[in-house]
C-alpha cells in the first residue's frame, strides 16, 4: 500500500459490519492512509455491504452506480466490495459492475492488504470468497468510531438456517473467536480508556462453537467481566432457542452486564414460526420472557418482527400484533419480508402481496410508536444512570448516552462528561428516546 493516500468506507447493515469496517479502516491507517472526508477525495473506496434484506442490497448497487463516474475520471481509484453482497454475488457482481476491483467476503477481511497490493501491482480484479480459518486474525489496530463504546466480534456465521435468512450462506457456519483473544482485545480497549464493550455475533448464544478453546457465552461473559476498567458489557444477537436460564442468572449476577436484551421473535403466529423454521413456539418464547423478567425486572427488551412472510394470513398477523401488546417491548425493529436468493422461503407458495405487507407494516409501526411513547413516559420523574457517549444528534449543546437497559437519553451538559457515568432525572419520554436534566455531583 502507498502512503498519504485516502480511504473511504461506506457501511451498510448490522453492527457486525460496523465492526469489520473499523477493522478495515485500521488496516489502512496502519499503512499510512488518512480517512477521506468526502468520497470524491478517496484513493480507495470500500463498500461494506448487507444482503439480509433486498432494500439494503439495492442501496449498494445504487451507490456503485454513482461511483462509476469517479472511476472514469480516476482510473487509478480502487473500488472494493466487502460483506454479504460480495459473498452472495461473487463473480456476478464484477460482471455487472466491471469497474469494481475487489470483491471479498466477511471472512476474508484479513486478506485486504494483500488484495490491494495485487490490484496496485497487477491492475487486475481480485476476489476472495468463501470461508477462511484465519477469519479472526487481525494484526492491525482497529479504528474505532467511538472513544467510549466499542464493538468486539466474537463469532461469525449461523447454523440455524431459518427459512428466510441468507446469513448461513453469506457468513458461513458458526465459528467462534478463541476466548483468550476476546479477553485480550477487551483488555486493550480498557487500557485505551473505553468504558463499554458490546460482544457481537450473528447468533452469539451459540458462542463456543468451533472454537479451538471451546467455552460458551456464560464463560465468555464471566471472563470479560473480570477486565478492569470496563464498566458496562452488552452482547448481540441472541436466538430464543438458546437463551437459557443459566444465561439469565449470569446476567443478573454480573453487575457489569447490562439489562438491555435483544431477543428476536419474528412472528406471533406458531404457523408462521414453523414455516420460518425458528425452532420454538410462541408459548415457549413467552415463558422465556417471563423467566427473564423474573431475573431482570428492569430489563429493556427489544425484538425483530417480519410482516408479510409467505402464507401469513390476517389471523397470523393479528397474533403478531397481540404478542407485541402482551410482551410490551421497549423497542421493535420491524421489517417487510423480502425474498432472499437461495433461501427456502423464497420458493414457498402464498407469497403475500406488497400492498398487504405495506398495510401491515404501517399498522404495526403505529402500534410500536404508541407503545414506545407509553413505555418511555413511565420514566418521567425517575433518576437513571447514563453512560455519556457524545454530542446529541437531536439538539446543539446537548449530550447523549444510554441507560443500562439501553434507553437513549439526551440532556444538557459539558463535553468533559463524555465517557463518564452520570445521573439524570428524566423530564420527558418520547417514542424513541428520553430527555432529562443532569444531576450535578
Amino acid at each position: 500500500m502507498g502512503t498519504q493516500k485516502k480511504l473511504a468506507v461506506l457501511t451498510y447493515g448490522c453492527q457486525m459490519n460496523k465492526y469489520s469496517s473499523e477493522r478495515m479502516a485500521g488496516m489502512f491507517q496502519a499503512q499510512g492512509y488518512d480517512m477521506a472526508e468526502r468520497v470524491q477525495e478517496a484513493d480507495v473506496i470500500l463498500l461494506n455491504t448487507c444482503s439480509v434484506r433486498e432494500k439494503a442490497e439495492q442501496k449498494v448497487y445504487s451507490q456503485l452506480g454513482r461511483l462509476k463516474g469517479l472511476k472514469r475520471k480516476n482510473p487509478a481509484l480502487i473500488i472494493g466490495v466487502a460483506g454479504c453482497v460480495a459473498q452472495q454475488e461473487g463473480e456476478r457482481l464484477i460482471q455487472r459492475m466491471p469497474f469494481v476491483d475487489m470483491v471479498f467476503s466477511p471472512q476474508n477481511v484479513v486478506k485486504l492488504p494483500q488484495l490491494v497490493q495485487e490490484v496496485e501491482e497487477k491492475r487486475t480484479r481480485v476476489m476472495a470468497l468463501g470461508d477462511n480459518d484465519a477469519w479472526y486474525y487481525h494484526p492491525y489496530p482497529v479504528r474505532r468510531e467511538s472513544r467510549v463504546q466499542a464493538w468486539v466480534g466474537v463469532m461469525e456465521g449461523c447454523d440455524k438456517f431459518c427459512s428466510f435468512c441468507i446469513v448461513p450462506y453469506t457468513r458461513g457456519r458458526e465459528r467462534s473467536k478463541p476466548l483468550s483473544l476476546v479477553v485480550q482485545e477487551v483488555t486493550q480497549l480498557a487500557q485505551a480508556g473505553y468504558k463499554e464493550v458490546t460482544l457481537l455475533g450473528q447468533n452469539i448464544t451459540s458462542y463456543g462453537k468451533r472454537s479451538p478453546e471451546g467455552g460458551n457465552l456464560v464463560q465468555l461473559l464471566r471472563a470479560v467481566h473480570q477486565v478492569e476498567g470496563i464498566v458496562r458489557l452488552r452482547f448481540l444477537t441472541s436466538h430464543p432457542r438458546e437463551f437459557s436460564e443459566e444465561l439469565m442468572a449470569t446476567i443478573a449476577e454480573l453487575p457489569k452486564v447490562c439489562e438491555g436484551i435483544h431477543l428476536p421473535v419474528q412472528s406471533g403466529s406458531n404457523a408462521v414460526l414453523r414455516r420460518m423454521r425458528r425452532g420454538y413456539t410462541v408459548e415457549e418464547y413467552l415463558r422465556k420472557v417471563e423467566t427473564l423478567r423474573r431475573y431482570l425486572p428492569e430489563v429493556g427488551l427489544s425484538t425483530d418482527i417480519i410482516v408479510g412472510f409467505p402464507g401469513e394470513r390476517a389471523a397470523d398477523f393479528a397474533q403478531t400484533r397481540a404478542l407485541l401488546e402482551e410482551v410490551g417491548y421497549d423497542s421493535v425493529y420491524l421489517f417487510r419480508y423480502s425474498p432472499r436468493p437461495g433461501t427456502r422461503a423464497a420458493s414457498l407458495p402464498d407469497q403475500v402481496p406488497e400492498e398487504v405487507k405495506s398495510e401491515r407494516f404501517a399498522e404495526l409501526s403505529a402500534l410500536i410508536e404508541q407503545m414506545g411513547l407509553q413505555k418511555n413516559r413511565g420514566y418521567e420523574g425517575r433518576c437513571v444512570e447514563v453512560l455519556v457517549e457524545g454530542p446529541s444528534k437531536k439538539k446543539a449543546h446537548q449530550l447523549t448516552g444510554r441507560t443500562r437497559n439501553n434507553k437513549i437519553v439526551n440532556f444538557s451538559g459539558e463535553d468533559r462528561l463524555i465517557g463518564e457515568l452520570v445521573s439524570v432525572t428524566i423530564t420527558r419520554g418520547g417514542p424513541h428516546s428520553l430527555e432529562g436534566e443532569l444531576i450535578e455531583s
